[in-house]
């Protein structure tokens, strides 16, 4: 059979998992939803069998404009995305430009190290007027939705989830005050910058989940660019200081049973799938093309077994040893 045909048969036989659920052979749910930015993305996210949209990033349709969209533009867009996804959940990123990430009508120059600098949630709390337009639109968009859950990134410091939460707080009251009734959305940060791990159990009562940005967190944990080839190699989630700090995340959020999602291309590895249900992630973000891969993966996992190798690898040395272990 050539090559072609075997693929083809293989895509054919996940297509008959897209209505079954993630769970393991113990008995362990795993949401599994999709990563997108274009509105393009939905219906291969609902063909896959996404549970949801776990990072919705809103930088994009905001890239592929000549300038700052007007806030009907993004209602329009936000609109579609929740109507396709009815009640279940969308994570929508707050815009998150500045590093790799430029809009082509606002450059951000004159950063001699663009990933430590001007960029996520520093750069919405520095431009208000953009960022209140923003949430307005996505709020607004979500009136007679329940599943929004709005997400910021790059956070480091209780007081921009504080400022955060106000402005959202001060857009209900504006949308409510002109008729609009709108569903309390749940409220979280991504933890991808380092400092961000031990402040979980002080930022806890003010967040409804947080969301695991592994791509960051690697780069800024190995201080490695991953778009750099001299050093690409280096970047490797199944280094020892990324292991042990995605167990801390979530050994640190236990306690106040906060609602944990990995996004980034750990959730799309099967090696780091074994390892994340063994630390207890029970929900994944990935592309969707990937998702169906991943599903069949966990359906023949154990997660007791995954626990009892996770731990056995929390005390390895080394990546190349891990990555041996979890691929035996």
């Amino acid at each position: 059979r050539s090559l072609h045909k075997i693929q083809h048969d293989e895509l054919e036989k996940l297509k008959e998992l897209k209505d079954l659920p993630a769970i393991t052979k113990d008995g362990e749910r795993v949401r599994l939803l999709a990563n997108s930015g274009l509105l393009n993305d939905l219906q291969p996210s609902l063909l896959s069998g996404a549970e949801g949209i776990g990072l919705y990033r809103t930088e994009i349709p905001f890239m592929s404009c000549s300038a700052f969209p007007t806030e009907a533009e993004q209602v329009a867009i936000y609109s579609e995305l929740f109507a396709v996804f009815g009640n279940q959940p969308v994570f929508v990123r707050v815009l998150d430009i500045g590093g790799d990430k430029q809009l082509p009508y606002f450059q951000i120059k004159d950063e001699q190290n663009p990933a430590l600098g001007w960029r996520g949630i520093r750069f919405c709390l520095d431009n208000t007027a953009i960022f209140r337009s923003q949430l307005v639109a996505i709020l607004q968009a979500s009136e007679g939705y329940k599943g929004l859950h709005i997400l910021a990134p790059m956070v480091s410091d209780l007081e921009q989830i504080r400022s955060f939460k106000a402005l959202i707080e001060e857009s209900i009251e504006l949308l409510e005050g002109n008729g609009h009734r709108i569903n309390k959305p749940k409220i979280g940060c991504m933890i991808e910058v380092p400092a961000a791990i031990s402040q979980i159990p002080f930022w806890a009562e003010d967040l409804d989940f947080i969301s695991i940005g592994s791509n960051d967190l690697c780069q800024y944990l190995l201080s490695v660019d991953r778009n750099n080839p001299r050093v690409a190699g280096l970047f490797e989630s199944s280094h020892p200081a990324v292991v042990h700090e995605i167990k801390r995340i979530i050994d640190l959020a236990a306690p106040f049973k906060l609602d944990i999602c990995l996004c980034g291309e750990m959730a799309s590895d099967p090696r780091a799938v074994v390892l994340l249900i063994g630390f207890g992630v029970r929900k994944l973000s990935l592309g969707a093309a990937q998702l169906p891969r991943i599903k069949k993966l966990i359906r023949t996992l154990d997660a007791s077994q995954c626990k009892v190798i996770a731990e056995r690898l929390c005390g390895m040395s080394s990546a190349a040893e891990i990555k041996m272990e979890l691929e035996r």
